[in-house]
């Protein structure tokens, strides 16, 4: 998986992306784990891996806008898992729910990405079928006019039939 990117936040709240060395907002955080980086982000002040937080952050406000992922009952079962004794039973069910769910996402990506590159791929072989058809339909029509060499010697033509002979 990707190395993590160190952001850093101040005491003022800002978010600092300290690789590509710029103040960034939620979304931006949010933008890069969706492309697939990794992010630990650390307290300025007190050293602290402020990590989980911030990304319940990113979560909270994305669950305002549009469809939200987390159902209320969801956010309740959620809610109600915690000081359970299965609370860890649910934490590796999740995560390997998810994980499921993502490898199947890229397999679909994958069979998507294989279909594109090569549209015309299903029409050639059907084509190429088709013509392996022909093919064999036309040695098959043509062995059934061509005589068999049962009536000459082999590898000689049978003879011609005489024409009539014209009196004059």
């Amino acid at each position: 998986m990707a190395e993590e990117r160190l952001i850093r936040k101040y005491a003022n709240r800002r978010l600092y992306d300290a690789e590509e060395s710029r103040h960034v907002t939620l979304d931006d955080l949010r933008k890069l784990i969706a492309s697939g980086q990794r992010i630990k982000v650390i307290d300025d002040k007190s050293g602290e891996d402020i990590t989980r937080g911030v990304l319940l952050q990113i979560i909270a406000s994305q669950e305002q806008f549009g469809t939200p992922v987390l159902s209320l009952q969801l956010l309740e079962a959620i809610i109600r898992f915690y000081g359970n004794p299965i609370q860890q039973m649910l934490t590796s069910y999740l995560e390997q729910s998810i994980g499921g769910l993502l490898r199947q996402q890229n397999l679909m990506q994958q069979e998507m990405a294989k279909a594109l590159e090569t549209p015309m791929a299903p029409i050639a072989e059907m084509a190429r079928q088709n013509m392996e058809m022909w093919a064999k339909m036309q040695a098959s029509m043509l062995s059934a006019f061509t005589p068999t060499p049962a009536s000459g010697a082999a590898g000689t033509p049978p003879p011609k039939p005489e024409s009539p002979k014209r009196r004059g």
